[in-house]
């Protein structure tokens, strides 16, 4: 069994023997460098031996026999030699507001409703996420992230990390049952008063005061199954350079519009608002030019049919060409795009049996109702050739 030493988050440094040994892997009987567990990734680090040294690149724990097996980059070290480790302190102290911010978001949202419990947290990347029960609505997501930034910008909630007997843990307020059996590590964010905010039974590392966790910063949710919400966070250093880097970019923006940064969304509305007038303008357009170029098609007659065998310039007027016709009309548009459709005000002529046809007959795709059907073909030339074929009289 390997002993942790993690559990004092600021031990970056240790001593420890090899006990076992398999390829590129090693187990010590003590170590620093926290395995992937609990939803927080591995430490990374170095280990050095008289003549030797190796990068750690991960870790994982054996629950069967309590060890704690490091991955190396190169040629293990003999079993029973001494061993010097390092943990890569910056990795370290990213996890460690990562998995404290976890903490404290989660109880910030039971303080809102008890309802949201954590059913399942991922800490492996700078963006964060939380799994809730109880569909929470944006209104409790801004309400858990103000509560848990005044928490955070009083500045006292302090770490404590006991060991208690498995019989005292019902006098402990945990946020969430613990399924740990025996003895158990937990850890709680004190207030000044000694209160706690937050208790979890939990074997990760953990900044000492909680203020060190901020800022966090909630980015977004999502509905991943059913009752269960997805908050997606950042934490710490990660989330202040994420937060200066949107402001940056921001403030650009702002300068390219000439306003200042908080009026940025006011402009971006009403830049919104003026692009959907110009669509509608130019939808309006296409829709006249189409049916200009349709009117001015000559008729074609086949029997009781008036067909009109229109090109259009643009696809965009597709539609436009294919509606509002004259009592017994039959158009069929035509693209160089391929675009294709058929638009029946003939009561004998259905225009998705048409299409279809003509479609077939042309290797084209397509389909739609009686009065107003559209596709696609590689072969215009056949497909004006089979509509035209087809409304022959027999």
């Amino acid at each position: 069994m390997t002993r942790p030493l993690y559990y004092d988050s600021t031990l970056f440094t240790f001593t420890g023997t090899v006990t076992h040994a398999q390829g590129q892997e090693v187990a010590l009987d003590a170590t620093a460098l926290y395995p992937d567990a609990g939803g927080q990734a591995a430490d990374t680090g170095t280990l050095r031996w008289d003549g030797g040294e190796a990068r750690v690149t991960g870790s994982r724990r054996d629950k069967t026999s309590g060890l704690i097996w490091h991955t190396l980059d190169g040629a293990a070290p003999p079993v029973g030699d001494t061993v010097r480790g390092e943990v890569d302190a910056d990795r370290r102290w990213r996890h460690m507001q990562r998995h404290s911010a976890e903490h404290l978001l989660a109880q910030a949202f039971v303080q809102v409703n008890p309802v949201f419990e954590v059913v399942a947290v991922n800490m492996n990347a700078p963006e964060c996420t939380i799994d809730l029960n109880g569909d929470p609505a944006e209104s409790h997501v801004r309400a858990a992230e103000q509560l848990l930034r005044e928490m955070l910008g009083r500045g006292d909630l302090t770490l404590d990390t006991p060991v208690v007997p498995e019989q005292d843990l019902p006098r402990h307020p945990l946020r969430r049952q613990s399924k740990v059996r025996g003895d158990t590590r937990l850890v709680i964010y004190r207030q000044a008063d000694g209160t706690p905010f937050d208790v979890s039974a939990c074997g990760g590392t953990h900044v000492p005061r909680a203020s060190m966790a901020a800022p966090v910063v909630i980015l977004r949710t999502e509905r991943i199954k059913g009752g269960v919400t997805r908050v997606t966070f950042m934490a710490g250093e990660e989330a202040g350079t994420y937060l200066s880097g949107v402001y940056a970019d921001a403030r650009r923006l702002a300068q390219g519009f000439s306003v200042p940064v908080e009026r940025l969304p006011e402009r971006v509305e009403a830049l919104t608002a003026e692009r959907a007038a110009l669509a509608a303008q130019l939808d309006a357009l296409h829709a006249t030019l189409a049916r200009t170029q349709r009117d001015s098609t000559p008729a074609e007659t086949h029997g009781t049919v008036r067909l009109r065998v229109v090109t259009l310039t643009d696809p965009a007027g597709l539609q436009a060409a294919l509606t509002d016709l004259q009592p017994g009309e039959v158009v069929t548009a035509v693209t160089e795009t391929g675009r294709v459709g058929i638009g029946s005000a003939h009561p004998d002529v259905n225009a998705g049996t048409l299409l279809r046809a003509a479609l077939t007959e042309s290797g084209g795709k397509g389909g739609g109702r009686p009065e107003l059907a559209q596709g696609s073909t590689p072969d215009v030339p056949a497909f004006t050739r089979a509509v035209r074929a087809s409304l022959m009289p027999a």
